[in-house]
């Protein structure tokens, strides 16, 4: 078996993986000042952006939950995988090779990372379908393709393929590029029977599914023979790849436009995706067999920077009754989202894809255009249930419309659409205002009784609370831990305080206990408190020294290091500082030496204080900021070490010692003359 990777190549993967160009996969990022970035975390369920990746010092921290670290653990939280299969991932990116203490140069082929050699499998095997497209076997679905108004450019560009109709083909193809049928099982593209695997997809076009990073991790099989005796569509099953509550269907096509227009269009199908994008609805996707759900409203979420500042999600259905269960389905997960969201129903029952054959991409364009808000499309379907024209009807419409209404969480658009349905019933105001009221009430009281009954205690907003794992990274797979290791353990948050404002958070550990109510434990280390003028400037401190080492001299590094800090936080990163000793090295590799040396718990916090946008604007602010906030602490350490001497010779007989009573005297003119002098500057 392979040795553990060298630390220096780690270190050089590090160094030259860009830590944005890697987040910008994930998450969409705004300018958030010189040198930082900000976006919704990935890590949880936020409203407003307090994620922030700064890649000079190649760092991210989440001011919400604590997350942080370097591109290596957020490429492994991201992607749920060991230590060294990251680092291994990482280096096959920038095409470098990797050493081992072992002397070799690398692990041999079966001890490869199990998801990079799945993500091979699948990228070869995509390709192979791609190709056998254009094959005379590959005809078929060339003509399936035509018939729905795609050409060879837009098959092309969706990578969409065709899986030849015999047993093995993709079989042979994969075994023939090296990979072992123990491999193959684990793709999902294999059936297994008694004389061993065979291929999966056989006759089929086929359309590959991508994750948002690009990386194809299933597929999905159109039939296209009438003697194929499958489902008329065939997905991968689950593998630790492709969780189909996790993937959208053209996320890796759309997320740009998604970001760039505040817009996400979900569609049903492979082909609806496709016409779509090709009518200049390039915010398109689809779900790949399964509901619009929870995991699919935090990738959305992330790309339309979900903040409350505008954006629209748009659901497209079919105008029968299938469809209009679908979209009050998708009204049930509304709530999930800040930005409006919206429901496109073509009357006639056609799909994106049937519209732009028929009657043009034009048409695609006005489907879109003709959404509704989706609370007004829920509470008239709820209302073509019952007969309107009759007294009864009217008030058993309004029994079954209030507690929709009441759904809405919103304060100001639930009055509102009280108004409106008093208009459709045509009933008083006041009258739907008192039904909607009592149905908020109930639906409060169930919320609180379903709490109880699954937590043994009613907790505000449990059924949205999502909890992270929390454990340990490993190097190596548990050979040796990775030093970069983040957690939510005792990680700090903070209220602004006057002046310099800084991203707050819960205050909250990761190490959950096991008793019903999930308890949390205390965190080792309080939180310094901001309003507390000597604990925030020992921050701004820190975040100098940790951001900006090279604009400090040595004669500042040697007054930084003298400097007593007071928050036993601080004191502790301070202390980390110094037993790093900046020499020179790399932003990035400053950054990460600081955090081995803090103790676990604080490794959050230097996370935080290396991604924290310092108040400048250009670099000349900038050199002007980090030189003041230094003065003021060297200011503020002789300010305490003259009134330490001071006291002590207040306390003392001049006559019992006139030499240390001369010296104190020296000592004290010589931090004068140093406090004037800062203060000169």
């Amino acid at each position: 078996m392979a040795g553990l990777i060298k630390r220096e190549d780690i270190d050089e993967v590090r160094q030259r993986t860009d830590i944005k160009e890697i987040v910008d996969g994930y998450v969409t990022l705004k300018s958030a000042g010189i040198g930082s970035f900000k976006g919704l975390c990935p890590f949880h369920d936020e409203r407003s952006p307090s994620f922030h990746v700064r890649p000079q010092v190649g760092s991210y921290h989440c001011f919400g939950c604590g997350e942080g670290g370097d591109v290596i653990s957020f490429v492994q939280k991201m992607d749920h995988g060991t230590f060294s299969e990251t680092v291994e991932k990482l280096a096959h990116r920038i095409n470098f090779t990797l050493r081992y203490e072992d002397g070799g140069t690398g692990p041999r082929r079966e001890d490869v990372g199990k998801r990079q050699r799945m993500l091979d499998a699948h990228k070869i095997a995509a390709e192979f379908f791609r190709e056998q497209l254009l094959t005379p076997g590959g005809a078929t679905g060339r003509q399936f393709l035509s018939g729905r108004g795609f050409d060879q450019a837009a098959a092309d560009h969706f990578g969409v393929g065709y899986a030849p109709q015999g047993w093995d083909s993709l079989l042979k193809h994969l075994t023939g590029r090296g990979f072992t049928q123990d491999e193959l099982k684990l793709t999902g593209m294999f059936s297994e029977g008694n004389r061993g695997i065979y291929d999966r997809f056989r006759g089929r076009l086929i359309w590959p599914i991508r994750d948002i990073a690009g990386d194809t991790v299933g597929f999905g099989a159109r039939k296209l023979f009438e003697d194929d005796q499958g489902p008329k569509y065939l997905n991968t099953p689950e593998t630790t790849l492709y969780k189909k509550s996790q993937v959208l269907y053209g996320i890796d096509l759309a997320k740009r436009d998604i970001a760039r227009n505040r817009q996400l269009v979900v569609v049903e199908g492979y082909t609806d995706v496709m016409a779509c994008h090709l009518a200049g609805i390039g915010t398109a996707v689809a779900t790949c067999g399964t509901a619009f759900g929870t995991d699919h409203i935090k990738i959305a979420r992330r790309l339309l920077s979900d903040d409350g500042t505008g954006g629209e999600v748009i659901f497209t259905f079919d105008g029968d009754a299938a469809g209009q269960k679908a979209a009050l389905r998708a009204f049930d997960e509304d709530q999930r989202f800040i930005a409006q969201t919206f429901v496109a129903v073509e009357p006639n029952g056609a799909d994106p894809c049937d519209l732009r054959l028929s009657r043009g991409e034009a048409a695609v364009r006005d489907l879109i255009g003709s959404r509704r808000p989706l609370f007004e499309f829920a509470i008239k379907a709820t209302l073509k249930k019952f007969d309107l024209n009759t007294v009864e009807g009217r008030v058993q419409a309004l029994r079954a419309s209030a507690p929709v209404v009441a759904q809405i969480r919103d304060s100001a658009m639930r009055p509102a659409y009280s108004r409106e349905l008093a208009g459709w019933l045509g009933m008083e105001v006041d009258e739907v205002l008192r039904a909607v009221s009592g149905a908020a009430k109930r639906l409060r009281e169930q919320q609180q009784e379903g709490a109880v009954a699954g937590n043994g205690q009613a907790r505000p907003g449990a059924a949205h609370q999502t909890q992270q794992g929390g454990s340990s990274q490993q190097r190596n797979a548990g050979q040796e831990r990775y030093p970069g290791q983040q957690g939510r353990s005792g990680q700090f948050s903070q209220r602004p305080p006057e002046g310099r404002q800084y991203p707050t958070g819960p205050y909250e550990s990761s190490r959950r206990g096991s008793g019903p109510d999930n308890s949390v434990p205390a965190p080792a280390f309080t939180r310094p408190d901001p309003r507390d003028p000597v604990a925030r400037m020992e921050r701004e401190a820190l975040e100098v020294a940790l951001q900006q080492p090279g604009l400090l001299d040595a004669g500042q590094w040697q007054s930084f290091t003298e400097v007593r800090f007071r928050t036993p936080a601080h004191a502790l990163v301070h202390d980390a500082v110094r037993a790093a000793g900046f020499a020179g090295a790399t932003p990035s590799q400053w950054v990460e030496s600081v955090r081995q040396e803090v103790p676990e718990e604080l490794r959050s916090l230097v996370s935080e204080l290396a991604v924290t946008p310092l108040p400048a604007h250009n670099d000349d602010a900038l050199k002007s900021y980090c030189k003041g906030i230094l003065n003021r602490l060297f200011d503020l350490q002789i300010t305490q070490l003259k009134a330490e001497k001071m006291g002590q010779l207040q306390r003392m007989d001049p006559s019992a010692d006139p030499e240390l009573f001369q010296q104190l005297n020296r000592e004290l003119m010589e931090l004068e003359m140093q406090r004037r002098a800062l203060r000169s500057e």
